[in-house]
């Protein structure tokens, strides 16, 4: 499987095969996708409209499916679409769960039930933050696919994984000079959820952010390191700043006037959506030196 070292993270429900091909065509190898279905279904269309770009999930939540569930989607997509699909699982947030367990033990059954049904260690990747979930993805996957993080977490996650482990963070970034618009743009997508959500927050505080960056609506300390900011150029080396601090492949989500588009925004929005974010892309591909 060719990940590359550059791939663009969308919601699922806002991200069409049309979309996939743009993407594919500006260079990028991979598209991660938000939240999708519990059987995958989104992915299907997604490989068929595109000749060579990996789809990934970032993350799927063990809370909303069953390991048969997710095994039966994995050998289908694997069936037509062979050494395409990687699979990026994660506990979910115990404010957002009801029945919500110790997450070592919750996602060691739901991988004990990928076991059973067949799914191979090599194609999936763990949500790791912390230092136990890195060790479980040592042991267990092919890797970690850590989301909110900067480039100090990638250095620890590196050390943790050692050489041979896959590293894909996910980075935010806001391709605009004007730092108080970018922050303006970024505090919003940044303050909710992640603000509110434990297992985010204790991992800021162990990458050495205070409880005053982490208050209200987090300082621009904060800010700036989890949503690179400036013009094409700055935005860029941000984004390699990872792969410098040992990451393979780094998940770039844009964030702009229309990038997280709610799930009932009308349709037209959500070409708007489309094509304000393809603009950014085709100048981070060009400022990255992505070439398809």
């Amino acid at each position: 499987m060719k990940l590359g070292e550059f791939g663009v993270w969308q919601p699922a429900y806002a991200t069409t095969p049309e979309m996939a091909k743009r993407i594919e065509d500006l260079g990028y190898t991979a598209l991660w996708l938000g939240g999708p279905q519990p059987d995958l279904a989104e992915i299907d269309g997604i490989l068929a409209a595109t000749d060579h770009l990996v789809v990934a999930s970032s993350i799927y939540n063990i809370y909303r499916g069953e390991p048969a569930t997710l095994a039966a989607a994995y050998r289908r997509i694997e069936r037509m679409y062979p050494d395409r699909l990687l699979l990026g699982l994660g506990v979910g947030h115990p404010e957002q769960v009801g029945n919500y367990r110790t997450p070592m033990t919750a996602l060691n059954e739901f991988l004990d039930g990928l076991d059973a049904h067949g799914v191979p260690r090599e194609k999936r990747l763990l949500a790791a933050l912390g230092p136990k979930m890195l060790a479980l993805a040592v042991e267990r996957a092919a890797g970690s696919v850590p989301y909110l993080v900067t480039p100090e977490h990638t250095r620890r996650a590196r050390e943790a994984l050692g050489p041979r482990g896959i590293l894909a963070p996910e980075q935010k970034v806001v391709v605009e000079p004007d730092a108080n618009r970018a922050r303006a743009l970024a505090r919003p997508r940044i303050k909710h959820p992640y603000l509110g959500l434990v297992n985010y927050t204790n991992n800021l505080r162990r990458l050495g952010f205070t409880d005053d960056d982490l208050a209200g609506d987090g300082s621009d300390r904060l800010i700036d390191q989890l949503a690179v900011n400036g013009d094409a150029a700055t935005v860029a080396r941000g984004i390699r700043a990872h792969l410098s601090a040992g990451a393979n492949h780094v998940q770039i989500q844009v964030i702009g006037e229309h990038s997280a588009p709610h799930p009932q925004m009308p349709e037209v929005l959500l070409q708007v959506y489309d094509e304000a974010a393809f603009g950014i892309y085709e100048s981070l591909a060009e400022a990255l030196r992505i070439t398809p």
